[in-house]
C-alpha cells in the first residue's frame, strides 16, 4: 500500500504547526477566526459573505431567492443599468475583445483609454487625467510616488486604507491630524521643518460615517503653509457641486487643489480609478508610478462604459437633486424612528446608523435583510475603534416609495431587535 505524500502546499494540521515544523503564518488571525465563528454559531448569516444571485436594477437584487432593495452598493447615480452605458460596453467588447493583456506603458493603451481620460479632463476641467485599474491603485500610486523621504504627507486620521497603504509603500514621512480638525491640521503643519515638500491629503466625503470635510478652511490652511493638496472625491463625484465634480467644487476651492483622486466604482458605475491635475509636470507620473506601470490596463469594455457614464454625469442635475431628496428623507426618517446616526443632518448619500456592539449590529443587519433591504455592516478596523454601524448608501434611482419602504423595514427590524 502506497503511503500518501504530503505536498508542499498542504496546510498546517489542527495544532497550528506547519508541516516544516515552523509556526503557522495564519496563527496571527486566530482571535479573529474564533470571534467570527462564535458569531456564526449564534445562527446569524455571515454579513461579509453575502451573494447576489441576480441583479435586477441599480436598486434591486435577488438574495437568497428573495427580491431585496439595495441600500449598500455605492451606486449613487444608478449608472450600472443605463442603456447608453451598457451599449457602449457591448460595442467595445465586440470590437476590441475582452482585455488588453498589458500595462498602459506597453500594449495596454487602446483608443478607449485615451477617450476616458479625455472625458475626465472635460468633466473636471483639467489639463491632465491618468486612469488606473482601480481606485485603490490610484491612491496607492499617487501617495507612494509623489513624496520622497525628505517630504511630508499630512493626512486625516480617518483616511481610507488605500491612502495609508500608499503612504506605507512610499518613503515620505507621515503626519496624521485629528479627523476633520482644521485646528489640528494647522498645528501639525506649523511644526514641520521648513525643508522638504508637503502634501496634505483630504477626502471630500468620508465613507464610513458619510461626513464631509471642511475643505474650504483646510485648503486655505494647507496653502498658507506651502503644501500641495490632494482631495479624494471617490464618494463625492457625481452629485456634489454644480457640475457633480465633488465636495471641492461645492466648496469653491477648485483652483487651489493640486490633485483630485477618484474612482469609477461609485457614481460612474463600473471599475477603475483616476487622478486629474493641472500641474505642468504631471505626465511624468506615467513613467515612475509603479501601480500604473506594472498593472494590466482596464478592459476595453470597462473604459467604454466609464467614458459614456462620465459624459452623462455632466448633465445629471435632476438625478443629483433627487439623490439629495432621498438622503434627507432617509436621514430624518431614521432619526424620527429613534436611531442614532453619525451626522446631525444628511451630509452625503451615506447614512451611518450607529449601534452599541457587534452582536446587536449583526442581528439588526440580518433582520433588515430578512425584511427585504440590504445594507453594509461595518466594524473596526474599517471604522474607528469601538464603533459598529450599519451603512446605508442611497441611489438616485431609489424612488420616493422605496425610501418609505426602507423606513418601514428599519422600524420593524429595530423593534424586533430592541434597538428602537
Amino acid at each position: 500500500m502506497t503511503e500518501a505524500v504530503r505536498t508542499p502546499f498542504d496546510p498546517a494540521d489542527e495544532t497550528g504547526v506547519a508541516p516544516s515544523g515552523g509556526r503557522d503564518l495564519f496563527s496571527k488571525f486566530d482571535a479573529l477566526i474564533a470571534e467570527r465563528q462564535a458569531l456564526l454559531d449564534t445562527g446569524v448569516r455571515d454579513p461579509f459573505g453575502l451573494v447576489m444571485e441576480k441583479v435586477l436594477s441599480p436598486t434591486r437584487a435577488i438574495i437568497k431567492g428573495k427580491e431585496t432593495i439595495l441600500l449598500g452598493t455605492y451606486n449613487y447615480m444608478g449608472m450600472t443599468f443605463d442603456p447608453d452605458v451598457i451599449a457602449a460596453g457591448k460595442k467595445a467588447l465586440d470590437e476590441y475583445g475582452s482585455g488588453t493583456t498589458g500595462s498602459r506603458v506597453l500594449n495596454g493603451t487602446y483608443q478607449g483609454h485615451t477617450e476616458v481620460e479625455e472625458a475626465l479632463k472635460e468633466f473636471y476641467g483639467t489639463r491632465h487625467a491618468m486612469v488606473f485599474s482601480t481606485g485603490y491603485q490610484a491612491n496607492l500610486g499617487l501617495m507612494a510616488t509623489i513624496a520622497g523621504k525628505e517630504d511630508y504627507i499630512i493626512l486625516d486620521a480617518d483616511s481610507h486604507a488605500s491612502i495609508y497603504d500608499g503612504c506605507a509603500m512610499g518613503n515620505a514621512q507621515i503626519v496624521r491630524f485629528r479627523h476633520n480638525s482644521v485646528e489640528d491640521l494647522e498645528k501639525r503643519l506649523k511644526r514641520l521643518p521648513a525643508d522638504g515638500g508637503r502634501l496634505v491629503v483630504l477626502e471630500g466625503v468620508y465613507s464610513m460615517l458619510g461626513d464631509i470635510a471642511p475643505l474650504k478652511e483646510m485648503v486655505e490652511v494647507s496653502k498658507r503653509h506651502g503644501a500641495m493638496v490632494v482631495v479624494d472625491e471617490a464618494h463625492g463625484m457625481g452629485f456634489f457641486g454644480p457640475n457633480g465634480r465633488g465636495v471641492f467644487e461645492e466648496a469653491g476651492v477648485e483652483d487651489q487643489v493640486d490633485f483630485v483622486v477618484g474612482t469609477f466604482s461609485k457614481s460612474v458605475g463600473t471599475v477603475g480609478g483616476f487622478v486629474v491635475s493641472n500641474h505642468p509636470k504631471f505626465e511624468v507620473l506615467r513613467l515612475v508610478c509603479r501601480p500604473y506601470v506594472f498593472t494590466a490596463s482596464l478592459p476595453p469594455s470597462v473604459v467604454a462604459t466609464a467614458a459614456t457614464s462620465i459624459r452623462k454625469l455632466m448633465h445629471a442635475g435632476n438625478k443629483r437633486a433627487h439623490l439629495w431628496e432621498n438622503s434627507r428623507r432617509l436621514h430624518q426618517g431614521l432619526r424620527d424612528l429613534g436611531y442614532k446616526l453619525a451626522t446631525d443632518t444628511a451630509e452625503s448619500a451615506i447614512i451611518a446608523v450607529l449601534l452599541p456592539d457587534q452582536q446587536t449590529t449583526v442581528i439588526t443587519w440580518q433582520a433588515l435583510l430578512e425584511a427585504g433591504v440590504y445594507v453594509n455592516m461595518a466594524r473596526p478596523p474599517a471604522t474607528p475603534a469601538g464603533m459598529f454601524l450599519l451603512r446605508c448608501s442611497l441611489c438616485a434611482e431609489h424612488s420616493a416609495d422605496e425610501v418609505e419602504q426602507i423606513l418601514a423595514m428599519f422600524e420593524a427590524a429595530g423593534k424586533a431587535t430592541g434597538v428602537i
